[in-house]
């Protein structure tokens, strides 16, 4: 019934209306005298369009009804049109651009009706007045008909354009926030691999050295301390790529450095370090240098699949093969595992796949012959 408006609209619109009331009561007493009309058929008429203008954009529903309610008194008390009437054409702006479905649609017809209704009224009081119907009459009718379309018409069609570009700017507006609640979302995904990726293999490596060196303390110091050297600089690797992704999330900077192929060797010496027996072998070798797209995921599968050899494999052999052929890069991780200890659908398996997906690759991780098996496919294009 009522639209939401500030109370500066709300003044505004009073304000109008007062003025509209102020400068139109004398050209309507004026005609009021003219057709012989009494005072209180002008302060009718008067009040209740200015009335209709006043709540025009608050409730344009009511604002129309209004606009009938002044024009049934002016027709009942046979006032002719009078410049008051000019508070019809906003009324039915109103409707077409600020109105429900409903009143939207009301003011069309009202537009239709009306025209019918000026030109019934118009048409009626000169048949009075020359006593009779003549062909004169008919093409007055005809034009006042056409006239009065037109002009109720061209109100309401103006107020549809209105209705057009507010909800253009609407949608526009929604669409702005989708996008950038969409942005931010896969930003916050993003961030969220990256901190799994960094810290559950450095709390993976720091786990096994720190058992390592519990058991080796009593009987080989010397192990328990480079144990330590590997705990204090694996944690403080960590540290730095958590404070990096930090700063990324308040500060919305591009991406920091990114892991890269020459980063491999140290990541298999921290699993080293740990106690599995780490095979590597790559066969055929890189021909290039290739796209950091491709070298960033092959190291986050990589290291995410050695964080999982860490945590749920039996202390066998772990081996890795690297094949980059020309047009793909083969990647496969094997360790022994009991079906017990296998990961499950966990963050890490899903971060897996997302990073080769996200290089147009395909992932696969399964069970095969008691030891779990990670293979991934990750097309290389042409080198940077």
């Amino acid at each position: 019934m009522f639209r939401p408006l500030t109370p500066v609209q709300i003044v505004v619109d009073v304000v109008v209306a007062g003025v509209f009331a102020a400068l139109i009561a004398p050209v309507e007493f004026a005609l009021g005298r003219a057709a012989d009309s009494n005072a209180l058929s002008t302060t009718l008429v008067t009040v209740i369009f200015a009335g209709a203008l006043a709540v025009r954009r608050l409730s344009p529903g009511l604002a129309l009804a209004l606009a009938w309610l002044g024009a049934v008194v002016q027709m009942g008390f046979s006032r002719p049109p009078g410049l008051v009437d000019v508070a019809i054409f906003g009324v039915l702006y109103a409707t077409a651009a600020y109105g429900s479905r409903l009143v939207f649609w009301l003011g069309f017809s009202s537009a239709i009706v009306g025209a019918a209704v000026i030109t019934f009224y118009l048409v009626a009081v000169m048949a009075i007045l020359s006593a009779g119907q003549t062909w004169q009459s008919i093409t007055y009718a005809a034009a006042v008909l056409v006239a009065a379309l037109f002009a109720l018409l061209l109100a309401w069609t103006v107020g549809a354009l209105v209705r057009t570009g507010i909800r253009a700017r609407e949608n526009r507006a929604a669409q702005v926030r989708a996008e950038a609640d969409t942005a931010t979302e896969q930003e916050r995904v993003r961030i969220a691999r990256d901190m799994h990726d960094v810290v559950a293999h450095s709390l993976a490596v720091v786990i096994a050295q720190a058992d390592g060196a519990r058991y080796a303390a009593a009987s080989d110091p010397a192990a328990a301390t480079e144990a330590l050297g590997t705990i204090s600089s694996t944690a403080r690797s960590a540290l730095a790529d958590v404070r990096l992704l930090l700063t990324q999330l308040r500060h919305s900077q591009g991406d920091g450095p990114q892991p890269t192929l020459a980063d491999l060797e140290e990541l298999y010496a921290q699993v080293r370090a740990a106690g599995v027996d780490l095979r590597v072998d790559v066969d055929p070798a890189p021909p290039g240098e290739p796209p950091a797209a491709v070298q960033l995921a092959i190291y986050r599968v990589l290291q995410e699949a050695l964080t999982n050899a860490l945590r749920h494999g039996d202390g066998g052999v772990v081996s890795v093969r690297l094949s980059w052929l020309p047009d793909r890069v083969d990647l496969a991780v094997r360790n022994g595992t009991g079906m017990d200890a296998a990961p499950g659908a966990g963050h890490g398996l899903i971060g897996m796949r997302e990073r080769a997906q996200l290089a147009g690759g395909t992932l696969l991780a399964e069970a095969v012959d008691g030891a779990f098996l990670v293979r991934a496919t990750i097309p290389v294009g042409s080198p940077a």
